[in-house]
């Protein structure tokens, strides 16, 4: 905002305002209220207020240049941390997920131990049965035989006693 350069003593701008002739009293500052005209006597020129612009345009405007250009560099500078830390975050993913499969690998061999103890417990197991089965057969023939020779005896016996008893005589 521009105020009206200085005025005569009798109320008369030094320059004619839009066309007022030299001489003419200013309207609005002797008769009437103060706040009536305030308006028209702060009318300022289109000149001015171009250069009023351009003067602070000029002051202010490399100043917001930089700072849009710093700007500008900080969000760039934000991308290229975002993008780092998210590969960061992916690699720490890999770690704990390596992590996870070695763990699986150990748990892994671990039953495969186990597994291949169990397998030698049978192996073994089945070797005692089949020995036992060999010895249960082998004794159970032995018995069988023993059995069958008792039998025998008792016959050769029951026969001996056969013979060995008195007949009675056949009379002819």
């Amino acid at each position: 905002m521009s105020v009206p350069g200085p005025t005569s003593p009798d109320g008369v701008l030094p320059g004619p305002p839009h066309g007022r002739g030299a001489g003419e009293p200013t309207p609005g500052l002797r008769d009437a209220s103060p706040d009536e005209g305030l308006l028209e006597d702060l009318t300022v020129e289109d000149k001015a207020v171009e250069q009023l612009a351009e003067g602070l345009l000029s002051h202010y405007l490399p100043d917001l240049q930089r700072s849009k250009q710093a700007l500008q560099e900080l969000t760039q500078n934000q991308v290229v941390l975002l993008d780092t830390l998210e590969q960061e975050i992916s690699k720490f993913k890999e770690c704990h997920s390596m992590l996870d499969i070695n763990a699986l690998f150990t748990e892994a061999k671990h039953y495969h131990a186990k597994l291949v103890n169990i397998r030698k417990e049978m192996l073994t197991l089945h070797e005692k049965t089949s020995k036992l089965k060999k010895r249960a057969l082998k004794l159970q023939q032995k018995r069988q035989k023993e059995e069958l020779e008792r039998e025998q005896q008792r016959e050769k016996e029951f026969e001996r006693e056969k013979q060995l008893t008195a007949k009675p005589a056949k009379r002819t």
